[in-house]
């Protein structure tokens, strides 16, 4: 399931690989947990609960690699002469305001 918008390449120290890893998979481990509860029957206010949480939980992700994103790579792409990423920033931000 890799989607890329173009050839570009994010370098990620370790440490923020780790990161961005131990978020996702206990994001995965929420998902798993309301897909348990489902098959139990839980009550729907608690399973909508539970999913407001992996909602806040992978909207924070997203801030975190944007911010990231911001700090990093924009500058580098726009020193390199690279100006479409405005362009890739616009999108973005139209993205998440949806």
């Amino acid at each position: 399931m890799e989607h890329t918008c173009c050839n570009k390449k994010t370098k990620r120290s370790e440490s923020e690989k780790k990161l961005i890893c131990s978020r996702l998979n206990r994001i995965s481990g929420q998902i798993n947990g309301i897909k348990g509860m489902v098959e139990k029957d839980a009550y729907c206010n608690d399973v909508l609960i539970q999913l407001s949480a992996v909602e806040n939980a992978v909207k924070s992700l997203s801030t975190h690699i944007l911010e990231n994103h911001l700090f990093n790579c924009v500058p580098r792409d726009l020193e390199n002469g690279e100006y479409e990423t405005i362009d890739e920033l616009i999108s973005l931000f139209k993205r998440f305001n949806k």
